[in-house]
């Protein structure tokens, strides 16, 4: 640390070169996240409420109705209005959270849990942490959880089962109401992974697109992640965990006694919690209602058809599958997917790379003009491969 300080130009200018080699989401370079650029009212709220701490809700009680609230509408989208829950840090914590709370109603030794083999590495995480055997199970043709593969799983010491709701790789849906129906014949629980599923999939359905049921609408469904930090375009960090019931909740409820509102329960593992993310989805929710995350969405499934149809025109590439939602996976039997990858790279193209394909996310930063130039440079690059 230095002796004096700086002056706060030149703090900002040596913070502007120290990142310029960053990517950025303006310059609609990134395709292979699921993150995007934060809508421009949710960057102004949640700057002008740093200060909110919902670690501390006897000091925030405002803020806390508010996450009350927020807890509430993501509920009503998720098919279940009493849904409990709290705005968290990201996919990962929610996910422990919700394994968690298993751990605590249902644990028995060696406790087991089934997942898909596309499930997200946190439910590794989670397993590491609270002492339970990931159980993985294969997929079917459609690249969803094979139902009977979970169904053979099941042993006495199965707790519960995961599901996944826009899975990691290719954005695509595991058969919930056949897991639903298979939590409550084997009295399991059943927790439904759709961090980034859980803000396409009801918007989809409601611009007519065939979606299967995968919410709270399915009696069997214990507990959603859902990110409005990824397709809700809210800042980071801001995942959330919704619970069918406050019983569920409860079973990771912690007792603070030394905070300034008396003794309170925190149900999340972070102390001290941004209220500023809070509030910038509470503000997102308000302002683009439905009606405005429709045509977000809408926009998106543009564009991801126009990449998908770009992709199988260029000789020796083709997707992995139809796409569910905003998600492309672009495979080859000609080439080595990993060199395409890494020469897209050299482009300035970021890109996530799978064993079998490259994925690229059609997040609301990417525009038609953008998937036109990419498809220029893949076009270039099979080229070259070609000789």
């Amino acid at each position: 640390m230095r002796e004096k300080g700086l002056p706060a130009e030149a703090v900002l200018e040596e913070l502007k070169r120290k990142l310029h080699g960053d990517f950025t989401f303006e310059s609609g370079r990134i395709l292979g996240s699921m993150c995007t650029y934060p809508h421009r009212l949710a960057r102004q709220v949640y700057a002008e409420f740093l200060e909110k701490n919902l670690g501390d809700p006897g000091l925030f009680p405002a803020t806390a109705e508010i996450e009350r609230e927020v807890i509430q509408t993501l509920g009503e989208l998720l098919s279940n209005p009493h849904a409990s829950g709290n705005i968290v840090t990201g996919g990962t914590e929610a996910n422990v959270l919700a394994l968690w709370a298993f751990k605590n109603l249902r644990m028995k030794n060696d406790g087991e849990i089934v997942v898909p083999v596309s499930a997200h590495c946190s439910f590794d995480k989670a397993a590491s942490l609270l002492g339970f055997k990931i159980v993985r199970v294969g997929l079917n043709n459609g690249f969803q959880v094979d139902v009977e593969a979970a169904r053979k799983a099941i042993t006495p010491k199965t707790i519960a089962l995961v599901g996944i709701a826009g899975t990691t790789g290719l954005g695509v849906v595991d058969p919930i109401k056949e897991l639903s129906d298979l939590a409550l014949e084997h009295n399991l629980l059943l927790h439904v992974d759709a961090a980034f599923g859980g803000f396409v999939l009801p918007f989809l359905k409601e611009l007519g697109y065939k979606i299967p049921e995968f919410d709270f609408s399915l009696p069997g469904v214990s507990s959603i992640t859902i990110d409005p930090h990824k397709m809700g375009l809210a800042p980071i960090p801001a995942g959330g965990i919704l619970f069918r019931n406050e019983e569920l909740r409860k079973a990771i409820a912690w007792k603070v006694s030394y905070l300034a509102g008396g003794e309170i329960e925190q149900s999340t593992f972070v102390g001290t919690r941004s209220g500023a993310s809070v509030i910038a989805v509470w503000a997102l929710l308000h302002h683009l209602g439905r009606e405005g995350y429709r045509k977000i969405v809408e926009r998106c499934m543009r564009v991801t058809w126009k990449l998908a149809e770009g992709v199988k025109q260029v000789d020796g590439l083709d997707i992995i599958t139809k796409p569910v939602t905003n998600v492309v996976g672009i495979k080859s039997e000609d080439f080595d997917i990993k060199l395409i990858a890494e020469k897209l790279r050299e482009k300035g193209w970021a890109v996530a790379l799978f064993p079998r394909y490259i994925r690229i996310v059609l997040m609301p930063h990417i525009h038609e003009s953008h998937v036109e130039r990419f498809l220029e440079d893949l076009k270039k690059i099979v080229k070259e491969l070609k000789g």
